[in-house]
This record gives structure tokens, sequence and C-alpha cells, in this order.
């Protein structure tokens, strides 16, 4: 497991379908109905390589959601085939990809180093262990919770904030969208864009097109509360 592998996912050709979310590569296919979602899901089941990769697939009435990891840690080099097969298979049954449909919604909990308590965030919402500083919902429908060194420096005890990840070319709708609804910008960062935002209570949302964006760039990393 390393940053390697999803930035050659991020670098490959023929994977345009896909986003690469904090989670992961997904990709969001539209169909006419839940009964074309199903049988869709039945090709892709059957796809070379599919079975044991840990490969998430969620059926909708209009789409189906195929995440080939539930951590973009886990991507391999294998995951560019498969990714490509999958396509190739939606693209058969009559399926469209849809980027703009593409999103991850993490929860951050921050807080000092010796007051980091993933065991009990395991615990309380009955999440498994995944990597040694998250949680995540074994059911695949729950967001992700990681943990967040807080600065020593930082006057607060503990933090939480909401991260959003999004495909590139979305991410400046989603901001204006959020903007449009009484949001403001609270930081700003370009490598790459990425943005801290607050609503009017000062409640606060990390919106990102990392690690998407990342090609070429440095990591945006969210502003801890």
């Amino acid at each position: 497991m390393s940053e390697q592998g999803w930035r050659d996912f991020l670098a490959a050709e023929n994977v345009s379908d896909w986003v690469v979310l904090h989670g992961g590569a997904t990709a969001v296919f539209r169909v006419l109905s839940l009964r074309a979602a199903a049988r869709l899901a039945d090709a892709v089941a059957q796809v070379p390589g599919v079975e044991g990769a840990g490969v998430l697939i969620t059926l909708a009435d209009d789409q189906l959601t195929v995440r080939l990891t539930r951590g973009i840690w886990r991507l391999e080099p294998r995951h560019i085939e498969l990714a490509r097969a999958v396509s190739t298979v939606a693209r058969r049954h009559g399926a469209v990809a849809d980027r703009s449909r593409a999103q991850e919604v993490s929860l951050a909990i921050a807080a000092h180093p010796e007051a980091v308590d993933v065991g009990f965030w395991r615990a309380v919402l009955g999440y498994a262990e995944l990597a040694d500083d998250n949680a995540v919902d074994p059911l695949g429908h729950g967001s992700t919770v990681w943990m967040q060194d807080l600065d020593e420096a930082k006057p607060l005890r503990h933090a939480m904030h909401v991260d959003v990840s999004v495909a590139r070319e979305h991410v400046q709708a989603r901001l204006a969208a959020a903007l449009a609804a009484g949001g403001r910008v609270v930081h700003h960062w370009t490598a790459p864009e990425a943005w801290t935002l607050a609503d009017r209570a000062g409640n606060r949302v990390c919106l990102c097109a990392w690690p998407d964006g990342a090609v070429g760039s440095g990591t945006a990393t969210p502003e801890p509360k």
C-alpha cells in the first residue's frame, strides 16, 4: 500500500470513467431502472479479478456505483485493468458513466495525539478497521471516520469536520452551490484545489478535488480545527 498506487491510476489511460476519491477509485454508471442496475451488477461481478478484490457495488433505481477498493492506499496496478474491464462491460450494457455523481463524504475526528480514540468510534458506530487511523462502515453505506492529529499549539482539545471529495472538474460547481447557499470560504489551497468552508454558525467542511486532481501537484491537507 502506497501513494504510488493511486497516482499511477490517475496517470493511466482509458480510465476516464473513474474518479479517485478519498476512499479509492469510484465510477457511477447511469442506468434506466433498478433491474438494469441489477443486470449490470451481475455482469460486473463476473469480470475476471473482481472476486476477492474488495470491490463494493451499490445499486439504485437509476445508477450503479462501483468502488474498486475501500481505501485509496489500497489501489494497485491490477485495479487499472479492472477499471477498464468494468467500463467495457458497462458500455456493453448501455450504461453511461457520470463523474458528477461520484463523491465521498468522510468525518474527521481531530484531537491531540494523546487523546485520539479510534477504538471508541469503531465501537460506538459498529464500524470496522481498515487502517490504524480510521473506522469504516462494514456495509459500505456510511461515511468513513478518520482520526486527524490536532496541532499541540491549538487551544481546542477536540474538534470534528466533514470532508467531501469530488471529481476535479466538478469541484468548482459544488463550491459555487455551497457559497450560493450561504457558505463562506475559510481557507483555500491550490495544489490541488481545496477549500475549507463554513456555514453561518461556523461549522466547517473541507471540499476538495483531492486526490482526483492531484497529478503533478502536491496534496491538499485539510485544515485542522
